[in-house]
């Protein structure tokens, strides 16, 4: 399996302002959906045009975040972004703390947002995990179940896993139809991406195949912990098939370092592959995200 990038380009509103914290991509729409897991509002992204699409309420007043103005624990953390039935897209927090265990499930028309705390308790127990260990950051719809990825951390020794939720009783519990503690959690599932150089790569987002296989990205960042930031030392694309990792190919560094994908949706097929979009987090409110055109080849 081999992966090039066929294009890179800054990601920024019509008013030149930059998408921040790019954490997501779904189709939605004429477009795309960008997820910012800094802020109030996603990034519709279309032909000539990227415009703002709120996805949650201010919090605090507030429409953006960060380490800097002291903000960053009120952040939405949406990480996983997931197209659903009736073309819209489901906003999932990252469980890393009591304010992130939400969704949001957005439509051309407007947003709803619910609180899913007992859900996330399930999936740490489902996992293992204690509350501070869980990262959910990544998740895709095969069949009608939604499966979701915790990003593992090879330091702390939290493997990187996913469960599969029933997709209905999901979006019944985000639109208040039904309740979160109703949401089934199971099929866990674990995987060893590997290291490099003593850091393990560990799943930031993922995307369903035609032929059923799931393709993720991953990211090796050196942190702690679930909520810290660290330096990103490689990143990869790994095709599973069930919980076997079937290939891998790295991913190419730009000229900053490895590019951390948050975010990964197929843009087509092609004979001996696929070709797909992926956001870049930058880990810098200043600098916009960045938008790779990516073809990966069997």
């Amino acid at each position: 399996m081999r992966v090039e990038i066929e294009e890179t380009a800054a990601l920024r509103f019509d008013d030149g302002s930059p998408v921040r914290a790019a954490s997501g991509i779904a189709p939605f729409g004429d477009g795309w959906l960008v997820v910012q897991d800094d802020a109030t509002h996603a990034a519709w992204w279309r032909p000539g045009a990227v415009t703002p699409v709120r996805v949650v309420e201010p919090v605090e007043g507030l429409e953006v975040f960060s380490s800097a103005a002291g903000t960053k624990h009120l952040k939405p953390d949406f990480e996983a972004a997931c197209a659903v039935p009736g073309e819209r897209v489901v906003l999932l927090g990252s469980g890393s703390a009591a304010s992130r265990m939400r969704a949001s499930l957005v439509a051309p028309g407007g947003f709803t947002v619910a609180e899913l705390a007992p859900l996330y308790g399930a999936v740490a127990d489902a996992l293992g995990l204690r509350g501070d260990q869980l990262n959910l950051e990544g998740a895709c719809r095969v069949g009608d179940r939604l499966r979701w990825f915790q990003r593992g951390n090879l330091h702390a020794g939290v493997p990187t896993a996913s469960v599969d939720v029933d997709v209905a009783t999901l979006l019944a519990a985000v639109t208040g139809a039904g309740s979160a503690a109703r949401v089934e959690v199971g099929e866990v599932r674990r995987y060893d991406l590997g290291a490099v150089g003593g850091v393990g790569l560990a799943v930031t987002d993922a995307v369903a195949l035609a032929d059923g296989r799931v393709l993720v990205s991953a990211a090796a960042e050196d942190t702690p912990n679930a909520v810290d930031d660290g330096p990103v030392v490689a990143s990869a694309l790994a095709l599973l098939d069930g919980d076997e990792v079937v290939a891998t190919a790295a991913l190419p560094a730009g000229d900053g370092g490895p590019h951390k994908v948050e975010g990964l949706v197929v843009r087509g097929a092609t004979p001996d592959g696929v070709r797909l979009w992926a956001v870049v987090d930058a880990d810098d409110p200043e600098v916009p995200s960045t938008r790779l055109a990516l073809r990966l080849r069997w």
